[in-house]
């Protein structure tokens, strides 16, 4: 059984932290420990080098869930080691198998590439009327950047990178296993081919450091809630200098409180008297592009009728030509009539016969004669 310090104890965070909380964990305790700071301390040295393979390990997702699992037996005996994955015996994927049986006839051997910068998102709030017509937008956002002391090295200003003795620089190694020869990432350099003896003091080694970023955006108009917006080269810096990753732009619609959006197609329901209903009439409706567009009301119309304008709707995005603006008539029943209100309105009634509203009277026929069949 392995008697070595947890690595989670030795970062001083709870086995639950996330990424940003473990790495800041590191930063603090690598700056602490450094071995510049504490000359001729052979304990500091010690355990900066206990904390950096601690966070070598949980940094990475696969090999921290085989630590999670196995603890540090997982790196052991031909467990996952530097790069390899638990259960296949140290190879840190197919390509190394393939390697280690063919010489790297599929695309492998050789020190690895540096591993580009994660992808990173942001999810940003607009209104429709922005959505309509785009906008040129400012964010903020807090994502690594390459150092700058040591220039993304991760090596201390007026120090560098050694070749790795373990592998020569080739960035892998090799071991007999039975009658194969099994070539694996070096656990030593982590297949960079080089090692940093002297870390730089303002990252702790990683290349990269956390700052605050300012950046444009321009939104086209047409956008809708889950549309993407890509800014390349924003995202998080690769390390030891490795090209960075994108920034990805998550568009969200904010409620509007006249206009339900459906595609390129504006919606909203709109009151009218039943007077106007009855008699028809014409409203107007505001248009995104500060046109006022007249809809002719046609006398009888009911509850639920929809009326369209064409070309009053969204642009489409990234292309020609715009939506509609649908109306949805919802006639409404007045609730406060003065007297001479009411007793045109009993004129009126006295004056109806049931063929102004042919539903009703077909209904209440039906009634009756549903009735009488059975009383029958």
């Amino acid at each position: 059984m392995s008697t070595q310090t947890d690595f989670y104890e030795l970062l001083e965070v709870e086995r639950t932290a996330d990424d940003g909380t473990i790495k800041s964990s590191y930063r603090r305790l690598a700056m602490q420990w450094h071995p510049d700071k504490n000359p001729g301390c052979a304990d500091s040295e010690a355990k900066f080098k206990a904390i950096s393979q601690a966070y070598d390990c949980l940094k990475d997702p696969q090999k921290r869930a085989a630590y999670d699992q196995f603890g540090h037996a997982a790196f052991e005996n031909g467990g996952m080691g530097a790069g390899g994955g638990a259960g296949m015996g140290g190879f840190s994927d197919l390509g190394d198998i393939f390697e280690s049986f063919f010489g790297g006839a599929f695309g492998g051997g050789g020190r690895q590439q540096a591993r580009r910068g994660a992808d990173l998102r942001y999810d940003m709030e607009i209104g429709l009327d922005d959505a309509f017509h785009g906008k040129d937008a400012q964010i903020e956002i807090e994502v690594s950047q390459g150092c700058e002391p040591c220039a993304g090295s991760g090596a201390e200003p007026g120090t560098g990178a050694r070749r790795c003795n373990l592998c020569g620089g080739n960035g892998k190694v090799r071991a007999q296993q039975g009658f194969f020869t099994v070539e694996r990432t070096c656990p030593t350099c982590h297949g960079r081919g080089e090692v940093i003896e002297s870390p730089c003091r303002s990252c702790g080694g990683e290349g990269r450091v956390d700052k605050s970023q300012t950046l444009d955006v321009s939104i086209p108009p047409g956008v809708d809630t889950g549309t993407r917006i890509r800014l390349t080269g924003k995202g998080e810096a690769g390390p030891f200098g490795s090209p960075p990753g994108d920034l990805y732009i998550f568009i969200h619609i904010s409620r509007h409180p006249v206009f339900e959006r459906d595609g390129t197609t504006l919606i909203t329901r709109v009151p009218i008297t039943f007077t106007t209903a009855a008699l028809g009439g014409e409203i107007e409706m505001p248009g995104f592009d500060g046109t006022r567009h007249a809809i002719a009301i046609p006398a009888g119309i009911q509850s639920g009728k929809q009326l369209r304008k064409r070309g009053a709707g969204m642009p489409v995005l990234q292309g020609r030509g715009t939506g509609d603006m649908v109306i949805e008539i919802a006639v409404e029943t007045p609730t406060r009539l003065t007297s001479r209100q009411k007793e045109l309105l009993r004129e009126l009634q006295a004056t109806e016969t049931g063929e102004e509203c042919p539903d009703s009277k077909g209904f209440f026929d039906r009634i009756k004669g549903a009735w009488s069949d059975l009383r029958e």
